[in-house]
Parts: C-alpha cells; sequence; structure tokens
C-alpha cells in the first residue's frame, strides 16, 4: 500500500488495474479520457497486457466490454454522460443478462456543460436499468468503489455504474493504493444461452430476476460504509427559519457541506455514494427532521425521489423549490447561501472581464476548410451548413461563423439529408474523421441510398482532436470507407486544406454544390497540435 496524488479518472483507473483488470474500452470524452489513458500508459497494464485501444464509439465500447465480461474477465468501460445515450441500448439490456466477469460502467457527468451540450445526470439512467450505482464523494472513495466494485459486481451479477462529475475527475487528492490483484481466469457462464440470448422468452425471466433483486441492492446501500448518517454535535439543531433541519448530501455535494462546517456538522447529514437510495437512513433522517435539504450536482434525481416514496407531508427543499438553482454545478459558497449561512465574497471580478472563447489553433486545417466554404456559398441566396461535435464546432464563433446547427454525433449528415429532402439548397453537412466514424457511416448509408442532393464535408485531421489526440478509428481510411459504402467515386474527393490549394478547394465545392446528387469531399490533414507532438518526439 502506498500514498499517491491522483486526479480522481486516475485513481479510478489504477483501482481498476490493481483490482484484475483485462480490458478497458472506451470512446474519448471529456471528463473520462484520462482514465483510459492512464491505463494506456501504465507500465504494469503493458506488462499484463490489458487491452486498452480507443473504440469507434461508446456502443461499440460497452459491447466489448460485456464480451469480455462473459468470458469471465474484469473489464472497465468508460464515457462521458452524452456517451452513455449513445451506448443505451447495450445498457439497458445489459441490466437484463446481467454479466459474468466483474464490469464496471464510468458515466463522467459534467454539470455546468463545461465541455458538453447538455448536463444531464445519468443517475436517471441507472434507476431506470434498475442496477446499482456508485456517486464517490472524493478521489479515495472513486479508488475504493472501483477496486471493491468488482467483487460486488460479480458477487450480484449486475454491472456497477460509476457516476463521477467534472470536479471529481479533474481535483487531485492523496489516494492510497492496496495490494494488487491478478487478472480472472477464462470462464465462460454455464447458463449463457438462457441470460446472453434475450429471446423474449428469456428476457420476461432475466426481467423478474432483475426485479427480485432490487431488495438486495437496497440492503447492500443500507450496509455500505459510503452512505453514512452522522448525528450533529448540538443537541437541538434547529435551520434559520426555526424548524429541525435535516441534510442529505449526495457524491461530491457532501464535500461542499464538510467544507461549512469544519468543526462538525449542526443538523443530521446523510451522505448517500452508493444507490439504490437507503431506505432505513432516509426513514430516520425523516422521522428525526421537520425539513429535509437535499443537495446533488446534477438533476433533482434524489429529491424527485424522496417525494415520491415517502410520502409523509415533509417539506423537501433543492433544486425543484428554488432553494438551489436548478442548472448548473454545486459549490461551496451555492451550499452555504442554501444553509442559510451568509456567502462572503473574496474576490471582485470587473465588468470589463469577459470569458475568453476557445479558437481554431493557428494552422488548423479546419481554418481552410471555413475560409472556403464560407467564400463559395456567398454565391448563393439561404445555403446552411450542419455540423458536428468535433473541433470544428467552434467554426461557429467569430471570424468564421461558418455553422448553423450542431446537436450531436453524426447529427450534421442527417440533418442537412433531412433539409435537403424538405428544399433547402445548398445543403452542406461538415464533420471530421472521429466523428465519422463514430456516429456519420450510417447516416452517409441513408444519403447514399437516396443519392440526396447535398455535400458532405469530412474536414479528417487525422486524430481525435478536440480531446487531446487519440487514436482516430478512420485514420487514412475514411475515403475506402466512404467508396464502400457506395459514394460514387467521380463525387468522392480529396484534397489537402492548404493556402496553396485554397482556389482548388473553392474550385470543387462549387463543382459538387452544383451537382444535384450526393458529393462527398474529405479535405485531410493532420492536426498541427498531434504533428507538433510528434515532431517533438522524434527530435527528442
Amino acid at each position: 500500500m502506498e500514498k499517491q496524488l491522483f486526479l480522481g479518472d486516475e485513481a479510478i483507473a489504477q483501482a481498476a488495474i490493481d483490482a484484475g483488470l483485462s480490458g478497458v474500452y472506451s470512446y474519448p470524452g471529456t471528463p473520462s479520457t484520462e482514465i483510459t489513458e492512464y491505463i494506456q500508459a501504465s507500465a504494469v497494464a503493458r506488462e499484463r497486457g490489458i487491452h486498452s485501444r480507443w473504440c469507434t464509439n461508446e456502443k461499440t465500447a460497452l459491447e466489448t466490454a460485456l464480451g469480455m465480461s462473459y468470458a469471465g474477465k474484469r473489464v472497465l468501460s468508460c464515457m462521458k454522460h452524452v456517451g452513455l445515450n449513445v451506448a443505451a441500448d447495450a445498457f439497458m439490456n445489459i441490466a437484463m443478462s446481467g454479466i459474468n466477469g466483474g464490469m464496471i460502467i464510468v458515466t463522467a457527468d459534467d454539470p455546468s456543460m463545461h465541455s458538453s451540450q447538455n448536463e444531464q445526470d445519468n443517475r436517471v439512467y441507472g434507476n431506470f436499468a434498475m442496477i446499482p450505482m456508485f456517486e464517490p464523494s472524493n478521489q479515495q472513495e472513486a479508488y475504493d468503489m472501483v477496486y471493491d466494485g468488482y467483487d460486488f459486481s460479480e458477487k450480484t451479477g449486475y454491472p456497477v455504474l460509476l457516476r463521477i462529475t467534472t470536479r471529481m475527475a479533474h481535483s487531485r487528492s492523496g489516494v492510497t493504493t492496496r495490494e494488487r490483484k491478478p487478472e480472472n481466469k477464462l470462464n465462460v457462464p454455464g447458463d449463457a444461452r438462457q441470460r446472453f440470448v434475450l429471446l423474449p422468452a428469456n428476457a420476461r425471466k432475466q426481467f423478474k430476476i432483475l426485479i427480485s433483486k432490487q431488495d438486495e441492492f437496497v440492503k447492500a446501500s443500507e450496509e455500505s460504509k459510503y452512505n453514512r448518517y452522522f448525528t450533529p454535535q448540538s443537541p437541538d439543531p434547529k435551520s434559520s427559519s426555526g424548524v429541525k433541519l435535516g441534510i442529505i448530501a449526495c457524491g461530491i455535494a457532501f464535500n461542499y457541506l464538510q467544507e461549512n462546517y469544519p468543526d462538525g456538522f449542526e443538523h443530521p447529514v446523510l451522505k448517500i455514494s452508493q444507490y439504490p437510495l437507503p431506505e432505513k437512513q432516509l426513514t430516520r433522517l425523516v422521522d428525526e427532521c421537520d425539513e429535509i435539504l437535499v443537495l446533488e450536482d446534477g438533476f433533482p434525481v434524489v429529491e424527485e425521489q424522496l417525494k415520491g416514496y415517502l410520502g409523509r407531508g415533509i417539506r423537501v427543499r433543492g433544486r425543484l423549490d428554488g432553494t438551489l438553482q436548478r442548472d448548473g454545478e454545486l459549490n461551496p459558497d451555492k451550499v452555504r447561501k442554501a444553509l442559510g449561512k451568509e456567502v462572503q465574497s473574496y474576490y471582485f471580478i470587473p465588468e470589463v472581464v469577459e470569458m475568453r472563447p476557445p479558437a481554431l489553433c493557428v494552422g488548423c486545417g479546419h481554418r481552410d476548410v471555413y475560409e472556403a466554404l464560407n467564400e463559395v456559398l456567398k454565391e448563393y441566396e439561404a445555403p446552411k451548413v450542419f455540423s458536428d461535435i468535433g473541433c470544428y464546432t467552434l467554426g461557429a464563433l467569430p471570424p468564421f461563423r461558418a455553422i448553423d446547427t450542431c446537436i450531436d454525433m453524426g447529427a450534421s449528415v442527417t440533418m442537412a439529408k433531412g433539409a435537403s429532402d424538405a428544399g433547402i439548397f445548398p445543403a452542406v453537412a461538415v464533420i471530421g474523421d472521429s466523428t465519422f466514424t463514430h456516429s456519420g457511416m450510417t447516416g452517409l448509408l441513408d444519403c447514399v441510398n437516396e443519392n440526396t442532393s447535398m455535400v458532405i464535408i469530412i474536414s479528417d485531421n487525422e486524430t481525435t482532436g478536440m480531446t487531446g489526440g487519440q487514436d482516430s478509428a478512420g485514420t487514412g481510411r475514411i475515403h475506402d470507407i466512404c467508396k464502400g459504402i457506395g459514394v460514387h467515386p467521380e463525387h468522392l474527393r480529396k484534397i489537402v486544406p492548404l493556402k496553396k490549394n485554397y482556389e482548388e478547394m473553392k474550385a470543387m465545392i462549387r463543382e459538387e454544390i452544383e451537382y444535384r446528387g450526393l458529393s462527398v469531399i474529405v479535405p485531410c490533414r493532420e492536426c498541427i497540435q498531434t504533428h507538433a507532438r510528434k515532431a517533438k518526439e522524434a527530435k527528442r
């Protein structure tokens, strides 16, 4: 055992290695990316041959992880919160089939949308699937939950959903590691055909089994060391309104509560870090208090459940009644205000200071693509450009202001198709190489099948640039993939986006817009950042 300074992501990764991990299957997405990167860089992981290559998307990652679990091995699958939307089909059905080797699924939620298009709280998914969840309040708990979570997963026969937030993922704390376990041996389940063949007859049986497991999951939460009831030091604690206040603090919100009570809590506090909700502790808190304040980073998941099943007429405060704002992440000051305490501001931010938006790197190939595209589209009355998730989304900002939409991974292609079908001309889709292989290929097949009048620009920088330059699944193969899907060779064109090719690129875009059918243009030039890193490594 030794103590190390870890990011929350790193603590999760190290715990998985120490617990006997055989594979991690993920798609990069902030704030979860560093988990897989840590395992990729681990000497122990390399020595053991732990699988750690990036997957094409979150759905393929989770399904591949299930295959490793089916073989009896311990496996980790990591994604940001919106990635679980992509993997939801597999996720919901894994709850039906159960697992064999221990499986932990990490969802890294992003309250306040630091690097995301929404701030969904995936505890809702955990409740939906009716599987156990862990939500650490600090990095040591994150480590312990993963290390012990594999035993818990194998004991119950179900995957565990580990929910973290951006602050947990990207803040550091001292973590004491534990003894490194060997990997599981190959072991296929004897009842595999009943559990893993979800024909309706089998699925109905599996669902009944899942329902019957709920009491066991609740009992585990009630006995969990991560769910703790704290009795106040003062004999008759009252809130500012004169009533006896009880506090529920979930996950990292417990940290924020502790910062406001450095000398001990003044009210009864129930810390919740394992789900389903521990009914006995909740009932005790409600019996002892007149009013409940719920502190949770994300959606009012616990607040809604508490109001739903207690039915005792007790007042419950939190995000739903406006005690805490409905959007954005919590912090110690927001918690302090909800407690009725005075909030002191130590720093004054003058009005002249504004947030600095991100920008495309100088020398980025996406810049040349947008400049050429903007120039050509000036020739048309009402062009629309449908973009996607990636570095090139920054084309929405000055000086380009080149895109009209950005909704989710792959939506550029399908939205442009729908707009074209509705009569918009020209309809242009802009998508990156990693996003294209993640979610754009199926949309392209729809376009091929109807020879839709539209232009798809796959701006290929040969990496997953937005999350730091991870491997892209289609590097060097984008042109061949499009050809294989059925794009007509005469309207599948490549170019290097450089200033010397500017006029040629404009002419190419113009020609393909005028062609009343499907065209795909692939501007390909390596990301300036990954190119610089490779040059440094070569020099070193």
